[in-house]
């Protein structure tokens, strides 16, 4: 009778393994390939070779990009160099990335910087927040732009036990921002474990000097978020559970959810055009290829632009797939008056003209 429950015991621990790696595959979309979607006028951006993971880009046309993030899991192209933030200005006909130059003083030689995001304040300072790992911890550190000498002024570095697995970020003010935590571990092995097991645990954060709440639960992983041009709503991607969140903003901070949009592809960083309201999205359209990175089955690239989120039937347009041959893992898609650019977590950056 013993042997026999033993049996069973590991037959059903059997049974749920297969049924949880099964679901994991799901989740990766491991088995999907993707048909290339070319735009006409794009080039490789010289000088970002080490990922642009992150990009936001200022109503005057200055994008601000992440790039050099060491992500655990994830290939790094230089896992000994630090992390760096470039600027473009895309009303150049011919834009090219600038090294930003950081205050005396902040920690270079573990900035690690993940997602980002500029905040404009009434009397036009412009304030950059910007994720970052350093020693594999979750930190957000707030700069100040100085666009006279192409320089960030570090002002102070923000931590709080609900900004545990920060992913990205969303300025709310000069001080206070949304946060989604990715998972709910910050250790490796209980991160697999997590995203393994499909637990439901990740969370979006409110941070300011005078509160820090949960506002949101209940993601696989929530990734990028933004908000609306009207600031009314806040949407949050769940990159494993391969879709949006529309959640309504409230006087107090609070969310709710209005709707969700369902997706086939992972879903990365959510920039937004200001003029239109259309969101565009970096997208990972095969997970495992992120994670095992074999070169002769490269990571792909894909674009999607969504408009009309808050409509019955959201168009959704896929504007640019690449198989990886020129562009891999991408994880950003932002727009500025024609002109695209499409980041990733550890390759180049392209720049199209639309």
């Amino acid at each position: 009778m013993g042997k026999l429950l033993a049996v069973a015991l590991v037959g059903i621990a059997a049974a749920l393994a297969v049924e949880r790696l099964l679901a994991f595959r799901n989740r990766l979309n491991a088995s999907r390939e993707i048909a290339p979607v070319t735009l006409p006028n794009c080039r490789l951006i010289k000088g970002i070779e080490t990922g642009s993971e992150d990009i936001d880009i200022l109503p005057n046309g200055l994008a601000f990009i992440s790039s050099g993030l060491k992500y655990p899991g994830i290939k790094s192209l230089a896992p000994d160099k630090a992390g760096e933030i470039f600027l473009m200005d895309l009303n150049e006909d011919n834009p090219r990335a600038v090294e930003l130059r950081i205050s005396r003083g902040f920690d270079l030689a573990s900035f690690n910087p993940h997602g980002i995001s500029t905040y404009v304040d009434r009397d036009n300072t412009v304030y950059l927040f910007v994720v970052n790992h350093p020693h594999q911890k979750s930190t957000v550190e707030l700069f100040k732009f100085l666009e006279d000498d192409n320089s960030l002024v570090h002002l102070k570095t923000i931590r709080h036990d609900l900004l545990t697995s920060v992913n990205d970020i969303v300025a709310m003010g000069p001080d206070s921002f949304y946060a989604t935590n990715d998972h709910y571990f910050s250790d490796f092995i209980l991160m697999f474990l997590e995203m393994f097991l499909g637990l439901t645990w990740s969370n979006v954060v409110y941070y300011s000097p005078k509160e820090v709440k949960e506002v949101a639960a209940g993601f696989y992983s929530a990734n990028g978020i933004n908000t609306s041009p009207n600031r009314k709503y806040i949407y949050v991607a769940d990159v494993f559970d391969h879709n949006v969140h529309v959640m309504e903003k409230h006087a107090n901070w609070n969310l709710t959810h209005v709707k969700t949009l369902q997706l086939d592809t992972l879903v990365d960083n959510l920039s937004i055009d200001p003029h239109t309201g259309d969101i565009w999205i970096g997208c990972h359209p095969n997970g495992m290829k992120l994670f095992y990175n074999d070169p002769e089955n490269l990571p792909a690239s894909e674009v999607l632009c969504i408009q009309n989120i808050l409509s019955e039937e959201p168009a959704v347009m896929r504007v640019y797939a690449d198989n990886g041959s020129v562009l891999q893992g991408s994880s950003v898609a932002s727009v500025y008056k024609g002109k695209l650019l499409i980041g990733t977590v550890f390759h180049r950056a392209l720049y199209c003209e639309l």
